[in-house]
């Protein structure tokens, strides 16, 4: 596989859910981890920004093709604003990599309707730190699996 296609994988992954780039870009593919710190940052925050800046136009387009209305009060929708009170916006910026995924926390976060500089502010925040974290926690998790193949 070519070297811009690991790095683009990491990428993608990592706007999907979080803590699939560092374990492929660290575990798998054996990038250096600032790229990948960098790329796993940058992956969750394209898709923070996606839903933030273009969530209205596209929720208002997928509605055209439901037959059915949405219920109001079910038991998803409870549980979002049940994490939403207990935690506020800086929890749930804090839970998103982990928890809720990157694109789950961005809706969550722009439909109990924050504002737009305060959600990019505490993304960043927390895409950084868990970046970081999740990259170290691989690299040690490789490392630690290298030193027990040579052990062999």
């Amino acid at each position: 596989m070519s070297t811009v296609l690991k790095y683009f994988s990491v990428y993608i992954l990592s706007g999907i859910k979080f803590i699939f780039g560092p374990a492929l870009g660290i575990i798998a593919y054996d990038l250096p981890i600032v790229a990948v710190i960098a790329l796993t940052a940058l992956g969750m925050m394209t898709t923070v920004y996606l839903f933030t800046f273009f969530g209205d136009p596209i929720r208002r387009f997928l509605k055209k093709f439901r037959k059915t209305e949405r219920k109001v009060f079910t038991s998803r929708n409870r549980r979002f604003v049940k994490i939403w009170r207990k935690f506020g916006l800086k929890g749930v910026c804090f839970l998103t990599p982990l928890i809720l995924t990157p694109p789950g926390g961005a809706i969550l976060i722009n439909v109990l309707g924050t504002k737009k500089a305060l959600i990019i502010k505490w993304m960043w925040i927390s895409a950084i730190l868990w970046s970081t974290i999740i990259c170290l926690l691989a690299s040690y998790v490789e490392g630690f699996r290298d030193m027990i193949q040579l052990s062999n």
